[in-house]
């Protein structure tokens, strides 16, 4: 990897930081003993370390080597554009700074299905090598999406496939894993990634959690592919974020706020999301959400019943550096409090009055061990309210905001109801003033972790 890299610009999957590799040998992040250190230190904060496998392509090759390739249409790669000729690659894999430790694979032309340059003629294009054919389990995207950046592996390939399947065994001993993101999953093998998954649960262990990062506004696509891997992971749910975005902008109907969704049809495979580093803006991705709808959109993957959430770091932190628009913390800073509310009251059965088309409510009416429960109301047009029904348990409670944007007490009355107000394009949560966990609502939050 390239010292200044982020990680997609992968080398050496055996290199966590250990070798003089590329002009250094810590990563962009440190050395492989201090990454040891951060996962051994998460791990007893009861903080579980999730991967980022980048096994779609590798880059920044030791040489170059000569092999016939065919030129393809870049917006459709299943076209032709020239008949096969001889053509330089950087696909040579030696990885003389390791030494063969832990694994003696080199890598050479036939362990690729292409490549995007031609150093002999200096020429940048999409090249198939010639007696390969791109991987028909991916993305049917400008023709088939099999070709993404760099030298593309080849997983028909059984020493790639080998070597792979020994790294996940491997990376699995040297650090204490909760889970693993399978990165640009619509760009290689499926079949390939159902064996990786197996091979890694059954050698690290069964827990391993797995989210793979397969990019598609269509549900239909994201159920076809969990179909195939047996449904064996969790996919971030692309559509929902599509549906943010929109209904942020036009002010549609908030009822529709979860149709054709991956959480609405297979909640138990969806990691629901607002955000993330490719959707932020002036990204590939880029969906924007209106600032007013981000604490409704987290309200919406927080506190319901289906999905498991993912907050993003730029809308906790905020991103101030680096980027030509620096964005602050989102939610007007209180994200910290949905997030804790989640883990307060966001508990039991749930129950739904999607009855107006520009205002929402829920009640989630707690469990055993956390029996305050809560009531949302949100709106992307005016002001509004809701009668809502919350327990005759809690009947003549005092029930407030704990966002603090609506200044009204509610009263319980003795039927189990409130009537729950809400200010013009807002979201209030609504829970006893007196339920255990309130004051641990407010608590300050460090956003400004890097100024210390």
């Amino acid at each position: 990897m390239n010292p200044s890299g982020n990680g997609y610009d992968i080398y050496d999957l055996y290199d966590l930081g250990e070798f003089d590799q590329k002009g250094s040998r810590s990563t962009k992040w440190g050395s492989k003993t201090e990454l040891q250190s951060l996962a051994c230190s998460a791990r007893n904060l009861g903080i579980g370390i999730c991967w980022d496998a980048v096994l779609n392509h590798k880059a920044g090759a030791d040489y170059t080597e000569r092999f016939s390739a065919v030129k393809v249409d870049p917006k459709d790669r299943s076209v032709e554009i020239f008949a096969a000729r001889e053509i330089e690659g950087w696909v040579g894999f030696s990885f003389p700074g390791r030494g063969g430790i832990y694994s003696s694979m080199k890598y050479s032309w036939h362990h690729f299905s292409g490549v995007d340059w031609d150093e002999a003629r200096k020429k940048n294009a999409i090249y198939r090598v010639a007696s390969k054919r791109w991987s028909d389990d991916v993305a049917h995207e400008k023709g088939n999406y099999d070709y993404l950046m760099f030298a593309d592996l080849d997983y028909s390939n059984l020493e790639v496939q080998k070597d792979v399947l020994r790294w996940g065994e491997w990376i699995g001993s040297q650090l204490p894993l909760w889970g693993m993101r399978l990165d640009a999953s619509k760009h290689y093998s499926a079949d390939f990634q159902k064996k990786f998954v197996n091979h890694v649960r059954a050698t690290v262990g069964p827990q391993i959690f797995f989210v793979a990062e397969y990019w598609s506004g269509d549900v239909r696509v994201l159920m076809h592919y969990l179909q195939k891997m047996d449904y064996q992971l969790s996919l971030f749910d692309a559509p929902l974020v599509g549906r943010f975005s929109r209904i942020s902008r036009t002010g549609e109907d908030l009822r529709e706020i979860f149709d054709d969704t991956l959480v609405g049809n297979k909640p138990a495979h969806a990691i629901t999301l607002v955000m993330n580093h490719d959707t932020q803006p002036g990204q590939s991705l880029e969906a924007p959400i209106a600032s007013f709808f981000k604490p409704l959109a987290y309200a919406l993957i927080l506190l319901r019943d289906k999905g498991q959430p993912c907050i993003f770091y730029g809308d906790l932190y905020g991103i101030r550096r680096g980027v030509k628009n620096p964005m602050t913390p989102s939610c007007g800073g209180k994200l910290p409090v949905l997030a804790r509310a989640r883990k307060l009251y966001a508990y039991g059965e749930q129950c739904d009055y999607f009855d107006q088309a520009n205002c929402i409510g829920f009640v989630r009416y707690g469990n055993l061990h956390h029996p305050s429960g809560l009531a949302c109301i949100m709106s992307n047009g005016g002001a509004s309210q809701k009668r809502m029904y919350v327990g005759r348990s809690h009947a003549k409670e005092r029930w407030t905001d704990i966002l603090g944007w609506h200044p009204k007490t509610v009263i319980i009355d003795k039927k189990g109801y409130g009537i729950f107000p809400v200010s013009a394009m807002q979201v209030s949560v609504w829970v006893n003033s007196a339920a255990e966990g309130r004051e641990s609502l407010q608590e300050p939050f460090e956003e400004k972790i890097y100024e210390n």
